[in-house]
């Protein structure tokens, strides 16, 4: 059977919607920028309007509130709302910690938390960088130590996004020791369990963090001090977080994949459309100068390139498939689609001249936040390191 690149009318509407959705705020557009850039908030409007397009509800099943419609349709939907300038790093993290909780979560805990996911009424934030661990998840200290019925969570996290505004938190901790882990017989990778702990809980403090990057979301340094978790609150199995952290993972490459795509293509159309117009020497537009025409044609070729590879592998996300085998495909997305949106912005400046530091422009802004891409939600050299071990099967450095 021959491939199929065209989109269900179920993804094509999903993509009407979300550029309808857009198209509503257009006037608002600078107020909305200002929330979000300024005073580091994502507007109420836009993240209702996320909900009544079935956007938050995508990866959930029907029989909890969902569309079913799957992790490909909430990049499609990624993609243009970054195609009209906007990022929505909550968005992201809610949905990657609900692909968590529907592939992985018990039946009491999808019915509990679900519904209001979907109905967007629930925002999640991801708690798993640690000050000292960085993206070595086999260092994490944070631990959860059995408590009765529960458990106690001690330790720290460091670059949480949204914390103050998320209403759950999907912790990863230890609940079993390195050192018992090995003395036990178990792989590394066993020991680590999913919690979803409500921010505001006792024993937990948060320390603002004064970052760039990230639109409409603050970061924290999170302090948690005996804080109470019901076993009801783990997402999967004790001891067996690691496997089922890359329902998370994947999806959150993926779709940071996605709007870096939809955001490069914003700053493409914004050069091409100054380019058209802007004269310096004669009645000439600078867009007729190769200097200035053919950088954007080589990121208008790179944009379609990086577009069907974040398609791939959401796409296998979908169809579930290993998460070894869907994790090379999300790494090499967000790989390609980062290193493609630090281009664009920087072309995108170039192109503007003085204009493109202008804020009243909004060009300028896509520079920290697509540069921060390349470095989270894991760095271009994690990822390098993860082709060449898992993929290529090469002997590993570190």
């Amino acid at each position: 059977m021959a491939l199929d690149f065209s989109l269900s009318p179920e993804q094509e509407l999903i993509k009407t919607s979300a550029r309808a959705m857009m198209h509503k705020f257009a006037g608002r557009a600078d107020e909305f920028k200002q929330m979000i850039l300024k005073e580091k908030r994502f507007p109420a409007e836009i993240w209702r309007a996320f909900a009544d397009a079935g956007l938050l509800g995508a990866v959930i099943p029907e029989e909890y509130g969902g569309t079913d419609a799957g992790l490909l349709s909430v990049a499609l939907a990624a993609e243009e709302i970054g195609k009209h300038g906007f990022g929505s790093a909550l968005f992201i993290v809610t949905v990657m910690d609900t692909a968590c909780i529907v592939r992985n979560g018990s039946e009491e805990l999808k019915k509990r938390v679900l519904p209001r996911i979907a109905s967007g009424d629930l925002t999640l934030c991801f708690a798993l960088t640690e000050p000292d661990a960085g993206s070595n998840t086999f260092r994490l200290e944070t631990f959860a130590k059995k408590d009765g019925a529960g458990y106690r969570l001690n330790g720290q996290k460091v670059f949480i996004t949204g914390a103050d505004h998320a209403d759950l938190m999907l912790v990863v901790a230890r609940t079993k020791s390195r050192e018992d882990t090995v003395k036990e017989g178990f792989p590394k990778m066993y020991g680590r369990s999913l919690f979803l702990v409500d921010p505001k809980a006792k024993g937990i403090a948060m320390q603002p963090l004064p970052m760039h990057g990230i639109e409409g979301a603050r970061q924290f340094h999170i302090f948690f001090d005996d804080v109470a978790v019901g076993a009801e609150d783990m997402v999967g199995f004790p001891h067996a977080g690691t496997m089922a952290l890359f329902n998370s993972l994947n999806p959150e490459r993926i779709l940071a994949a996605a709007n870096a795509v939809g955001c490069t293509e914003y700053l493409i159309e914004r050069s091409v459309a100054y380019a058209k117009e802007r004269k310096v020497f004669h009645d000439t537009p600078i867009g007729a100068h190769q200097a200035v025409a053919h950088p954007l044609a080589e990121l208008k070729i790179e944009l379609e390139a990086c577009r069907l590879s974040t398609r791939h592998a959401a796409w296998a996300f979908d169809q579930n498939l290993s998460p070894l085998e869907d994790g090379f495909l999300s790494n090499a997305a967000k790989y390609k689609a980062a290193e493609m949106w630090i281009a664009a912005a920087d072309r995108a400046i170039q192109t503007h001249g003085g204009y493109g530091f202008s804020e009243d422009y909004g060009i300028i802004h896509h520079w920290a936040s697509s540069r921060l891409v390349r470095t989270a939600p894991i760095s271009k050299e994690m990822i390098l390191n993860y082709v060449a071990e898992h993929t290529l099967q090469l002997p590993r450095s570190y």
